[in-house]
């Protein structure tokens, strides 16, 4: 297999290989099933994000459609996600629709870096924690953006960040309270709908809730407005105009200020495309391998970030917002006989057609009714048994879990990411330090514990004159001033340092300092260090680092028993 090849295989050029009308038609329902549950969600992250239905809709046309036939898993749904909503708000609020899109152009070149550069794999290096605690936070971002339509508020200008908006909440319940200028008429809307969308399931789970309290919604509220004056429920047609064909291609609209380059945008939104490459990779990649474990395949995660990627590079020449693969759109597919990508392909059509023929229709939904599908799922991303069940777990783990939510919340995605995995980083570095272990060995050695002494079953004698030490771990810079501190505590200055290494898998560059300074001051003295149990990995190292001309390859030993002789070599003709 070539190198492009590896890199970048489309799953739907393979699956296209001997497909037939049986496939066609598992694809075809699964598809139509997957637009249908897709409409009412790409509408309300569209709205929730700061844009529009249309643009929602748009979004989960084309970025669909890129991540259908350029990704790397075979079930993958693609479109607007609930993760995207607070970053997309605050970049909207911050550098408007021309600095959003061009962030995201920049992080679909981002994701195409990482596909390329073969980083694939870069979930397994995000920490869990972590993981959790920013997902929960953008739950509870999502369901404090819904209040003022769930409740009818009718607050113009909602606070961006989350304390001065529920400071503005609790006065506008105030004042309705006092005034009694409650909407009741919005809050039953968003109430039954919110409680149709629970228990729908409990009927039948081929239909999604969402939809279900949609149209019921949408109908209710049609003929409530002509039998009921002043009701107070906005619908989308109030607050936002639908386009009456498939939006043309267009370049950003973006005016430099006074003193502004190209160089300093693109700095400036770099943090923000950075945030939603990351959160683009994470959730796709989270997506196929959930997926994988229910059909048994196994997706191409770099071919996976490449068609992210090049979708969100294309999506937002149409208008749209990023996009990623969505967990719950790709387990529609995969429950609904998806087979292939042509599943995905379909439900992009079937958007397509919304848009373009019922878009007359979709003015009618209630923005009410839109915020308790946004509450739905702001409650299945919080993952709030998890967010308990980790609370159960080492202290340190759940406070960097805590950290991210909470700076999540406070204030913004970008920050909770970056100190999240600052402080995942320093943790891991501080137990890895913890388990690498220096010892001194006093006159004897016991072969039985686990060494790499040749077979004897009597104890190895430490001659006089040397001194045994041992690192058990990695070697590197949290453990070289460990090493440091246990050899200045050794009151004998011996003739022979034997340091056994069996147990070190790796060294880094400081390591390898700390042993170089180490030898060439102990050389000095007349001191000769011996190694011994070196790996071929570190001897490789050792080499390059010329640590090994320092000591003398010679003294470099495959186990302690010849580390002994020679020892007790040196110490007789020294």
């Amino acid at each position: 297999m070539s190198l492009k090849e590896k890199i970048f295989a489309p799953k739907f050029f393979d699956c296209l290989k001997g497909y037939n009308s049986g496939v066609f038609t598992a694809d075809l329902m699964a598809g139509i099933v997957v637009g249908i549950v897709a409409i009412p969600l790409a509408i309300a992250f569209g709205i929730a994000s700061g844009v529009g239905p249309a643009e929602g809709l748009i979004t989960a046309i084309i970025a669909g459609f890129f991540i259908a036939v350029l990704g790397g898993s075979k079930v993958q749904i693609g479109g607007p996600t609930g993760a995207f909503i607070v970053i997309v708000y605050g970049i909207i609020q911050q550098h408007g629709l021309a600095g959003l899109m061009i962030a995201t152009i920049m992080a679909g070149v981002i994701l195409v870096l990482l596909g390329v550069f073969k980083l694939g794999n870069i979930i397994k290096f995000v920490p869990y924690p972590v993981t959790v605690g920013f997902t929960a936070g953008i739950a509870l971002t999502i369901f404090s953006t819904q209040m003022n339509d769930f409740f009818g508020l009718g607050i113009e200008n909602v606070p961006a960040d989350f304390v001065h908006k529920w400071i503005c909440y609790f006065e506008k319940f105030r004042d309705n309270i006092r005034d009694n200028n409650c909407n009741w008429w919005a809050f039953g809307v968003a109430a039954v709908s919110l409680l149709i969308i629970i228990f729908s399931p409990k009927i039948s789970k081929k239909v999604p809730g969402s939809l279900v309290a949609i149209i019921i919604a949408t109908i209710a509220v049609y003929f409530i407005k002509d039998h009921v004056d002043n009701t107070g429920i906005k619908t989308i047609g109030d607050l936002y105009e639908m386009p009456a064909g498939f939006p043309a291609p267009r370049f950003p609209d973006f005016a430099l200020a006074e003193g502004q380059t190209w160089l300093s945008v693109i700095q400036n939104l770099f943090p923000a495309a950075f945030t939603i490459a990351m959160l683009g990779a994470i959730e796709s990649l989270l997506s196929a391998i959930v997926a994988d474990g229910v059909i048994g395949d196994k997706h191409n995660s770099n071919t996976e970030l490449i068609g992210q990627g090049v979708a969100n590079i294309v999506v937002p020449f149409f208008g749209g917002i990023p996009a990623t693969g969505a967990i719950a759109r790709t387990m529609t597919n995969i429950n609904n006989g998806g087979k292939t990508p042509v599943a995905g392909v379909i439900h992009c059509v079937i958007l397509t057609l919304v848009l373009l023929f019922l878009g007359d229709l979709v003015k009618l939904i209630p923005m009410p009714c839109l915020a308790a599908v946004l509450v739905m799922v702001s409650y299945n991303m919080s993952g709030w048994k998890t967010f308990v069940s980790l609370s159960k777990n080492p202290k340190s783990d759940f406070s960097v879990l805590l950290t991210t939510f909470f700076l999540t919340v406070i204030f913004d995605l970008t920050i909770a990411i970056e100190i999240g995995l600052l402080l995942a980083l320093v943790l891991f570095l501080r137990r890895t330090n913890e388990s690498s272990v220096v010892r001194v060995f006093g006159k004897e050695i016991d072969p039985s514990d686990n060494t790499d002494l040749q077979l004897h079953e009597e104890k190895l004698v430490v001659p006089d004159g040397v001194g045994v030490y041992e690192i058990d771990g990695p070697y590197f810079f949290g453990v070289a001033t460990k090493f440091d501190d246990v050899m200045s505590a050794v009151a004998e200055t011996p003739k022979v340092r034997i340091i056994r290494m069996r147990k070190v898998p790796f060294i880094d560059s400081t390591g390898m300092h700390n042993l170089s300074e180490l030898c060439q001051q102990s050389h000095k003295a007349g001191i000769q260090v011996i190694l011994s149990g070196v790996n071929n990995h570190v001897h490789a190292t050792l080499h390059k680092a010329g640590v090994d001309k320092i000591i003398g390859e010679e003294y470099i030993c495959a186990n302690i028993n010849i580390a002994l002789e020679k020892a007790a070599e040196y110490v007789k003709n020294n």
